[in-house]
């Protein structure tokens, strides 16, 4: 199998047939639904689990951010993670101490506890893998997740395309990027990894009017509406040319031949509402850029650029992990 997230097919044939149900599950795994949810009577846990592979450098800031961002997606509020890190034999103790140090700081920022985890040394790896398991609390009437999106609802983007992505390539392709692109879009660039997080629009959205909420990761904005989509039981017509791309994600994609609207997107949050100059006079009141991207429907799964339709479809890989190979003597990280 290729690097990346298992793709659909898959999972409905070979994951999804063993998985086990009880009735106080609420919400359960399916495409799209990246967080458990679960009946504690007046409130609902929010469960999930995420690993951190495509990157480097910052990956105990990564590891915290992305597993709260699945439980921000729900409007619920992260309360403890579990983090479990497996290093491989050539790595030095500065190294583990670097990981914990970023993911303290960045739970700590947060207000969530590290509650515990496992860390180990095993030959099974060869770069240090990040697997977090995020737990969050919501009131039983107030959370969303990816189903609940109707016909007619607005699609919205928060912030721009490609965020996470950007700041991994300008960090870990630095040298190869430098000279194709200018070190100081390179160095604004690598900041991106500070908004990786989509903990503020997630409160604000669920407070104004979020039918359904969905983070983008791999695969980036159009596998993450498509997802959305298929979540909801429903069709979605993306508009391209109305998805935010940074001048820097420009940048940096052109330089390597990458699709920013395919690429990992941590950072950004889609949000579906039936009142879109609402929720978008909200998420920007909170000083939250966001972008009204599309609208879900019945029917077919677009996507709108220059003119022209062309069917949506989840990204076969995610462009970070296309580059990565490309450029980087190990394959894959």
């Amino acid at each position: 199998m290729i690097p990346g997230k298992v793709p659909p097919a898959l999972l409905r044939r070979l994951v999804y047939p063993h998985l086990t149900h009880r009735p106080d599950v609420l919400v359960a795994a399916g495409i799209g639904q990246d967080s458990a949810v679960l009946d504690f009577g007046a409130h609902v846990c929010v469960a999930t689990c995420d690993p951190i592979t495509g990157a480097v450098r910052h990956l105990g800031r990564l590891a915290v951010h992305v597993a709260c961002n699945d439980v921000a997606a729900t409007g619920a509020e992260p309360v403890a993670l579990l983090l479990t890190l497996l290093l491989p034999p050539q790595a030095r103790e500065e190294d583990l101490e670097t990981i914990m140090r970023e993911a303290g700081q960045a739970a700590a920022a947060m207000g969530v506890a590290i509650a515990g985890g496992h860390t180990e040394v095993t030959p099974r790896v060869a770069e240090t893998v990040a697997v977090v398991t995020a737990i969050g609390r919501a009131p039983r009437d107030a959370y969303v997740h990816a189903a609940g999106a109707r016909p007619g609802d607005a699609l919205l983007l928060t912030k721009a395309a490609g965020i996470e992505g950007t700041a991994i390539l300008a960090t870990d392709l630095a040298e190869r990027l430098d000279g194709p692109v200018p070190r100081q879009v390179l160095e604004r660039a690598r900041r991106f990894i500070d908004e990786v997080s989509v903990l503020p629009e997630g409160r604000v959205a669920v407070r104004a009017g979020a039918t359904a909420m969905h983070d983008v990761t791999e695969g980036g904005v159009l596998t993450a509406a498509w997802e959305l989509a298929e979540a909801s039981g429903l069709g979605v017509t993306v508009r391209a040319d109305a998805v935010p791309v940074r001048p820097e994600t420009a940048a940096i994609c052109a330089a390597l031949g990458a699709d920013p609207l395919l690429l990992i997107g941590s950072g950004a949050l889609l949000v579906t509402t039936r009142d879109p100059e609402a929720t978008l006079a909200a998420l920007r009141a909170a000083g939250i850029p966001a972008a009204h991207i599309g609208t879900m429907q019945a029917g077919e799964r677009v996507v709108q650029q220059g003119g022209r339709l062309r069917a949506l479809a989840p990204a076969p890989r995610d462009e970070l992990w296309r580059i990565l190979e490309e450029y980087t003597p190990r394959g894959s990280s």
